[in-house]
């Protein structure tokens, strides 16, 4: 069915004014919310007036609608807002026109006429004044109806009636909250040969499911743990994908601090489209010292050895930008200089000069084991445990392996192989390093009190 409407449809808001000249401003925050700013001229008459909006998100919340003269706040107030969400549809349309008479155009150019009885996908039913016709859906060209059924509209609408002292075009802002829109960073790493040094790309990925476009619209991203009473939504599949990059040494996101947030202000506008996801290019680095770590935690990582990689994200090192929370993907080349991918994890909100660490993976080449060699229950209130733990490394080249054990209660080192460190209150950290192709041993033996 290739054209459900066969006639020109006139659509009618009860006179309603229409409010031109759009200047919209969007903020997006982390978790499917957005702030839309609205700005347009009215058209005013003094006394009562009907004025509607459209263009405003599908998935509006109409609690948060505010809307306010921007030159006459006091002269004009809004007596009553409705928010019109009834779209038109196929569907919608045949449902209004159930036992009322419709024309039918099939493929073939046959006309049929009569009274609709009922429909669904597959077909319609005709009462023709005395045979009933069934109509295949998927042969009709064409549909006409004789006019707009009232109460329906092509897309969402604010309508408000209002009451102006002043007439003339007046600059109103609307302002809403909507679901349907968030946004997250994503990061791209490539580190050196000797893993010690990397370049950093970051990206904004902003998805619009919101139910409208925003044209050239000025674009405001709030980045931290935003508090709101929670209302699941389904998320559905991107379907669109665009991508705005930047020369290496730009950065189009000004920073700044809101509140106990960080708002990052893309300095031009941009379009964000219904169903779309864009990418913006959020920073760029290279050379940034890193460190790569190998981390042994016994009693939960079944004899494998996390790698992990440190960096700080301070001016000095090349960044020194708060980092939004999202994806680290790690990249390094091989012998060929072809980038294959190494890890990825997922970084917290990061401020300035606070060390990032990345979980990459297990080490191949490097085996941990950890045992229980002794269990004393000296007294009532005294026990004493011991543990060895091997590291076999199979490398050409000497590591460092920080080794991790979780404590508990009233705890003391009281016999120990090799320096530690308590870190707090249920954590001791021992760094040994391992020479290539050798195994090394370490010893401890804990006092707990209660």
């Amino acid at each position: 069915m290739r054209n459900i409407l066969g006639l020109a449809l006139c659509f009618i808001f009860l006179s309603a004014v229409q409010a031109q000249e759009q200047k919209l401003e969007v903020t997006v925050y982390n978790r499917d919310l957005a702030l839309i700013k609205d700005q347009r001229e009215i058209k005013l008459n003094a006394g009562t007036n009907i004025v509607s909006f459209t263009d405003v998100a599908a998935q509006i919340d109409p609690t948060s609608v505010h809307l306010k003269s921007i030159t006459f706040p006091e002269e004009v107030m809004v007596k009553e807002q409705n928010f019109e969400y009834d779209l038109l549809s196929a569907d919608k349309l045949l449902s209004r026109y159930l036992d009322k008479k419709i024309k039918l155009i099939s493929d073939s150019e046959s006309l049929y006429e009569g009274k609709l009885l009922s429909f669904d996908p597959q077909q319609l039913i005709l009462d023709q004044e005395g045979p009933l016709k069934m109509v295949d859906r998927e042969n009709i060209r064409e549909i006409e109806f004789p006019e707009l059924p009232s109460g329906l509209i092509t897309r969402p609408t604010l309508i408000w009636q209002i009451y102006s002292q002043e007439s003339g075009n007046i600059p109103c802002e609307l302002t809403y909250l909507t679901s349907g829109m968030d946004w997250q960073a994503d990061y791209v790493a490539v580190v050196n040969p000797e893993d010690t040094k990397m370049d950093l790309n970051g990206w904004v990925t902003i998805r619009n499911e919101s139910g409208t476009t925003y044209p050239e619209a000025g674009l405001k991203l709030i980045a931290g743990d935003v508090h709101r009473i929670p209302k699941p939504r389904p998320i559905r599949p991107y379907k669109m994908m665009a991508a705005e990059a930047l020369a290496a040494e730009e950065r189009d996101f000004e920073e700044e601090a809101v509140f106990e947030y960080h708002m990052y202000t893309l300095d031009r506008v941009t379009t964000l489209k219904d169903n779309q996801t864009k990418q913006i290019s959020l920073l760029s680095a290279s050379n940034i010292p890193v460190k790569k770590i190998y981390i042994y935690d016994g009693a939960s990582s079944e004899g494998k050895v996390w790698v992990k990689l440190e960096f700080k994200n301070s001016q000095e090192n090349g960044v020194g930008f708060p980092l939004p929370k999202g994806r680290l993907r790690v990249y390094k080349a091989d012998s060929k200089q072809a980038l294959q991918f190494i890890g990825e994890d997922e970084i917290d909100h990061t401020p300035k000069d606070e060390k990032v660490r990345v979980f990459l993976g297990s080490a191949f080449d490097v085996v941990g084991e950890r045992k229980q060699t002794d269990y004393r229950q000296v007294t009532d209130r005294i026990r004493e445990e011991a543990y060895e733990i091997k590291l076999r490394n199979h490398k050409d080249t000497d590591i460092e392996v920080v080794i991790t054990e979780h404590l508990y209660g009233d705890w003391e080192v009281i016999k120990a192989s090799h320096p530690y460190e308590r870190k707090d209150a249920r954590t001791m950290e021992l760094k040994v390093l391992v020479k290539k192709d050798s195994e090394e041993v370490i010893n401890y033996r804990v006092r707990y009190k209660w």
